[in-house]
């Protein structure tokens, strides 16, 4: 038992033998008053609030990058050039590695002379069709050989052009895995390359939540390796399939990260808001008392104790929120509950509580 408690039952003892002396002595009061008022259990008291309060899910998850792929060459070749370095951040469209291209300039210096005699076969064979001494046949022909050779020519172009990897999108360029001079193929990874703002917090949430989840929710998480730090970010993926064997879905939340604190893979423990109220009532927690399966709360009313009948909701630190039974303003019994009785008089003194 606290000293407040004892306090207060010191004070009730001390009433009590009072009232004792007074029955004893009997008779009226010496003054003719006929003896004073009753006088009520001191009790603490503090003031029923309304507040914001959000229904959370808690869940454990990991930072994912937005977008994350291992860099291949498109063409084979040994590499001739490594532009960036493992760390760097890049823009979409940033040269990266250059793989040798001196067997395809020649390919395309080739089809690419191949193309203009082409060409100049076919504007001949349109001057000899223009005088009647070529046939329609020997015009579509030269055509059609015009157009092969162009196309072979831009699809070795294209080749040629690949020679470079380029950054596909905005992010840093991660591990490294080839060096100068390695023979690559389009299967040999390059090196990796992620998204760094946004980023992405992926956490799974029991099946049993499936109602409450939708893209634009709220979630707030930190981070083991980064303490004292809140993130927020918003839901923009529920995965529609629950996960065995676990039974848990996935959620996915899209985070900005100007700072670049966070990093794929990082541990979170997340918080997913499913529901807010702004006018909720909320009392402090030990004012609350458990009793026979249900939860009641003593109220000062009219100077005498009443004794209701309460649903909980959410708790924070210190305080509960309560769905029914008591009203904002209303003043809920903290200290001396233990000798209330339904109607008892009391004598309440109100106590300021932050939260």
């Amino acid at each position: 038992m606290n000293k407040t408690r004892k306090a207060f039952l010191m004070a009730a003892l001390a009433i009590a033998v009072g009232a004792c002396k007074k029955g004893k002595a009997g008779g009226p009061d010496p003054a003719g008053g006929g003896g004073g008022p009753p006088m009520g259990l001191p009790v603490e008291v503090v003031v029923a609030r309304t507040d914001t309060v959000r229904d959370e899910i808690g869940a454990t998850g990991q930072i994912e990058a937005v977008q994350s792929i291992d860099l291949r060459p498109e063409v084979d070749g040994r590499i001739v050039a490594i532009v960036i370095r493992e760390g760097q951040e890049v823009d979409q469209g940033t040269p990266l590695f250059k793989v040798d291209d001196a067997q395809l300039k020649a390919q395309v210096a080739q089809l690419e002379a191949q193309r203009d005699l082409a060409n100049q076969a076919l504007a001949r064979v349109k001057e000899l069709a223009q005088q009647s001494a070529s046939s329609t046949a020997d015009l579509e022909q030269a055509e059609a050989s015009a157009r092969s050779a162009q196309a072979e020519y831009d699809l070795q172009r294209i080749r040629l052009d690949r020679t470079t990897v380029r950054a596909p999108f905005a992010g840093v360029v991660g591990q490294r895995y080839v060096s100068l001079g390695d023979y690559v193929t389009t299967s040999t990874k390059l090196a990796s390359l992620h998204t760094v703002n946004p980023q992405r917090a992926a956490f799974q949430v029991p099946e049993r939540f499936a109602r409450q989840l939708r893209p634009g929710q709220h979630v707030s998480f930190r981070v083991a390796a980064i303490a004292g730090r809140d993130f927020t970010g918003e839901v923009d993926f529920v995965d529609p399939v629950v996960q065995l064997p676990g039974r848990t879905i996935l959620v996915k939340a899209r985070v900005p990260n100007p700072a670049r604190l966070l990093q794929p893979g990082m541990f979170i423990e997340a918080r997913l808001v499913t529901a807010v109220r702004p006018q909720a009532v909320v009392v402090p927690e030990d004012a609350v008392v458990p009793a026979e399966g249900s939860s009641f709360v003593w109220v000062v009313a009219d100077g005498k104790a009443d004794r209701r009948k309460v649903t909980l909701g959410v708790r924070t630190p210190g305080f509960v929120e309560v769905m029914d039974g008591v009203k904002s303003g209303e003043q809920v019994v903290t200290g001396g509950l233990e000798l209330l009785a339904p109607g008892a008089p009391v004598m309440p003194r109100v106590v300021e509580r932050k939260g």
